[in-house]
């Protein structure tokens, strides 16, 4: 990629000048972070990275990938009960029959 950047010339005049810009890819995929681990279970990393042959941050990232690719199976829930009340006993548009229902008028 090709960008024109602005250079002033001897004369204090701008002209402009070609600069190449290479994009770092590896920057794209890859964040560096912190994380805070307790010491018995970096141990355990450590020792498991070793025993592997590989890095601790790819265990760490193989182990991350594993959890969230998981899926697990949705569930169908039950329907709900249903029941038959006899019907309304009140209806809601008269409030004196609110009312009577409510404290016994």
């Amino acid at each position: 990629m090709l960008l024109q950047t602005p250079r002033r010339s001897q004369s204090g005049r701008i002209r402009a000048g070609r600069v190449d810009i290479f994009p770092c890819i590896d920057m794209v995929n890859h964040i560096k972070a912190t994380l805070n681990i307790d010491a018995s279970v970096m141990v355990r990393l450590k020792r498991e990275a070793a025993r592997r042959g590989c890095t601790m941050s790819e265990l760490v990232e193989t182990a991350l990938r594993r959890l969230l690719e998981r899926r697990t199976p949705v569930r169908k829930l039950p329907p709900l009960p249903t029941f038959h009340s006899g019907g309304y006993l009140v209806d809601i548009d008269d409030r004196d029959a609110l009312y009577q229902a409510m404290e016994g008028r």
